[in-house]
């Protein structure tokens, strides 16, 4: 439709931002679906009604979809055919689909780290299977580099390209499936040699930089004063259940910036508002957020469910923390494998591990570990395929958006009362929402998966500490997602000098020893720890 066309034109050149884009693909949508009758009369007659059919999929074992949603809502806007087939959805499936749709392009989508393994195997089979159609590369754990050095060169076929957002997706396709081949071959041709560059520029920076063997990383390892610190001893602990925790009071904890930037609206929550440039549209679209969150919470749409913990623990060796299964440190319940910085430090400053924040166990000092798994996402599918089925992407975006605030909004508030009521080493804390999304508060909660701690398999020993499949809904995927999408996880750290850091990238001589350390083989560790390796086999 024409009035498509528009929209996309002015998102394209600035002159609308996202919300409004979606908003408007409301209406065209819903006229869409009344006028489909004379489109399908129009093909028939042979006149074309788009510019090209495009395959968009959430990749095997990632149930994270918010920016494909979007990316498919602006290019519809463009007069493009849009065949999305959700989430979790395995490399034969999209390439079967592809060719029975004849599609024009495949897009891929992914949040979580192994998904980036699996785009590259995706693309593997497109060249195996003789595909030379496009194949674009998106999320938020997705990066140029990525797409330059581990996807490309599995797909000579077609060209790769890693678009960034739903802003630049419009103007990749144009170019890659446009009517001017000139424009086409240029395009092509000029992204490879940038991703060429980029694989160059990579290898020189990997040559340039000092890396530590593991050994004298563990030399160079944080030594806390033990000796003069003694550990809160938490006011209860094990497991502890919350069931359909209030939504209401899990709203107050609610940090808003990634909500607008979720929506492309660039800006620190609450100054956003009142941007010059943004502020007009941000302050619509909180106004619609805040009306539709208190319908979520008036009307009980969704549900929130969580597990903690507090165990007995104490490093051991270097990089590991066994739990205990009680005062007696005796028997060990699990035992938890971190990773330990490896790129050389300036002089004084230590190569982290999430261990180093643990006391040793040769200490004699009797510490204590947390965990925990919260989600905010149960009832969130009937609300989402009712505003699907009425063509209301902006309110089944706007749901999802919701529920990933709330759910981390969950872990923000859970470890608020960790610190001051079961733990209770922060009984007298008085911290706003602000400070607590500063993380002005002692402690830290680092997730499997996050820079601190980027292995998702560890997300199995947690499920195990918890016993989560009993006490919640919250289930891991093959790939290590938590599902609800809507769903955080992660340790309780209380020492002072806590803090999160990047581990940043590992040598094969620690992927060997984390290997033996979890009883994998040295290329299952390689697959799961892929995106921090600083060498190439």
């Amino acid at each position: 439709m024409d009035g498509m066309n528009v929209v996309g034109d002015l998102f394209g050149s600035g002159k609308m931002f996202l919300p409004q884009v979606v908003k408007s693909a409301r209406v065209m949508k819903k006229a869409v679906a009344y006028l489909t009758p004379f489109i399908e009369a129009e093909k028939q007659a042979g006149e074309k009604s788009s510019k090209g059919k495009i395959l968009l999929a959430t990749v095997k074992g990632d149930v994270h979809d918010i920016g494909k949603n979007i990316v498919g809502v602006v290019l519809a806007c463009n007069n493009y055919d849009i065949v999305d087939l959700g989430v979790m959805v395995p490399a034969d499936k999209i390439l079967k689909t592809a060719r029975e749709i004849n599609a024009d392009v495949i897009g891929l989508s992914g949040l979580i780290t192994p998904s980036l393994d699996e785009m590259v195997h995706v693309a593997k089979e497109m060249q195996r299977e003789g595909f030379a159609i496009p194949l674009l590369i998106g999320g938020a754990t997705t990066s140029k580099t990525h797409t330059a050095v581990k996807i490309e060169p599995h797909y000579s076929a077609g060209p790769v390209v890693h678009v960034l957002d739903a802003s630049r997706s419009v103007a990749v396709v144009s170019a890659l499936i446009g009517n001017d081949d000139g424009t086409r071959m240029t395009f092509i041709e000029e992204t490879r040699n940038e991703y060429a560059r980029v694989r160059e520029a990579r290898a020189n920076r990997q040559s340039s930089k000092q890396f530590l063997t593991l050994d004298q990383a563990r030399t160079n390892k944080l030594r806390l004063n033990w000796s003069d610190y003694s550990p809160p001893v938490p006011v209860k602990t094990g497991i502890m259940t919350f069931e359909d925790y209030s939504i209401e009071e899990l709203a107050q904890y609610i940090d808003w910036t990634p909500f607008f930037s979720s929506w492309q609206l660039a800006g620190k929550f609450p100054a956003i508002l009142q941007d010059e440039i943004v502020g007009k549209e941000a302050q619509k679209l909180y106004n619609d957020a805040r009306s539709l969150l208190r319908r979520m919470i008036d009307e009980h749409w969704l549900s929130a469910q969580a597990v903690a913990g507090l165990f007995p623990a104490n490093s051991v060796g270097d990089d590991d923390v066994e739990v205990y299964t009680d005062e007696d440190r005796k028997t060990v319940l699990v035992t938890l494998r971190h990773l330990r910085q490896q790129v050389q430090k300036a002089a004084g400053q230590p190569n982290l591990c999430l261990a180093d924040f643990i006391a040793p166990a040769h200490t004699g000092r009797r510490d204590y570990i947390g965990a925990f798994a919260v989600s905010a996402g149960f009832g969130i599918e009937k609300w989402v395929a009712k505003f699907e089925k009425e063509h209301d992407d902006y309110h089944a975006i706007m749901v999802k958006a919701l529920a990933d605030r709330l759910a981390e909004a969950f872990a923000e508030r859970l470890h608020e009362r960790i610190r001051k009521e079961f733990w209770g080493y922060a009984a007298t804390e008085t911290l706003s929402t602000e400070a607590l999304i500063e993380e002005a508060y002692q402690g830290i909660r680092p997730a499997p998966g996050y820079p601190a701690c980027p292995e998702h398999t560890e997300k199995k020993t947690l499920w195990q500490l918890l016993d989560v499949d009993t006490h919640t809904h919250i289930r891991l995927t093959e790939s290590f997602a938590m599902h609800p999408a809507a769903s955080v996880s992660g340790w309780y750290f209380s020492h002072p000098e806590a803090k999160y850091f990047g581990l940043g990238q590992i040598g094969k001589d620690q992927v060997e020893d984390y290997a033996r350390r979890k009883g994998m083989s040295v290329e299952e560790a390689k697959r799961w720890l892929m995106p921090v390796l600083n060498f190439e086999e």
